[in-house]
């Protein structure tokens, strides 16, 4: 290994022990303002479709309207899964025991919506679409409408993760005492000062 990786990796090592420790809190709020405007897209699409009754193609959230081709682009979408994918792996360390289990059921989801997205974009690259479709389509897409199935994958995504942030905000004893971040809402060990300190 040269001079040149082993500086990169020492980098990486320590911007990962930040996020995961003194900037768990900071990174993991930027990240849900991330998701949250990414799921507010897909809501806006479905309720295009089905509460104002637009055609498909007409539906395209809300900066699809003014740029329709975000919505065609597989690369942006699979760009998008693959960001998500790598952001869920690099936040994982800061979280401990039950939300550890929460964040990587999420992680691994993620990992299958990911698969799902290459697909698309192989065929988007290729200009070969599987099972003789006119348009790029995945496994799952066979079955489930293609605004339903990503209105599926990031539900049982945002989940695990909501569940996950839970645990974390509000651990267990025996979780909070590995924590390395100021995430915790009340942390017992604040409590417990400022019960000492009344007494």
């Amino acid at each position: 290994m040269d001079s040149t990786t082993t500086c990169a990796t020492g980098r990486w090592a320590r911007f990962s022990e930040l996020i995961n420790n003194a900037w768990h809190e900071h990174a993991l709020q930027l990240f849900m303002v991330i998701v949250l405007a990414h799921w507010a897209e897909h809501l806006a699409q479905a309720m295009q479709i089905y509460v104002l009754g637009w055609n498909i193609p007409d539906s395209r959230g809300i900066l699809g309207l003014w740029f329709p081709w975000l919505l065609k682009s597989e690369l942006l979408h699979y760009g998008y899964a693959l960001v998500m994918l790598a952001v869920i792996w690099s936040l994982r360390t800061g979280f401990k025991g039950r939300s550890h289990t929460w964040w990587m059921i999420a992680f691994w989801i993620q990992f299958w919506h990911h698969v799902e997205h290459a697909i698309l974009q192989y065929q988007a690259v290729s200009g070969s679409n599987l099972f003789g479709s006119p348009v790029p389509t995945s496994l799952v897409q066979l079955w489930v409408p293609r605004v339903e199935l990503h209105l599926f994958y990031n539900s049982v995504v945002f989940l695990p993760m909501v569940v996950a942030m839970y645990y974390h905000m509000f651990p267990s004893a025996e979780d909070e005492s590995q924590h390395g971040c100021s995430c915790a809402w009340s942390p017992r060990t604040a409590v417990a000062e400022s019960e000492v300190a009344a007494s």
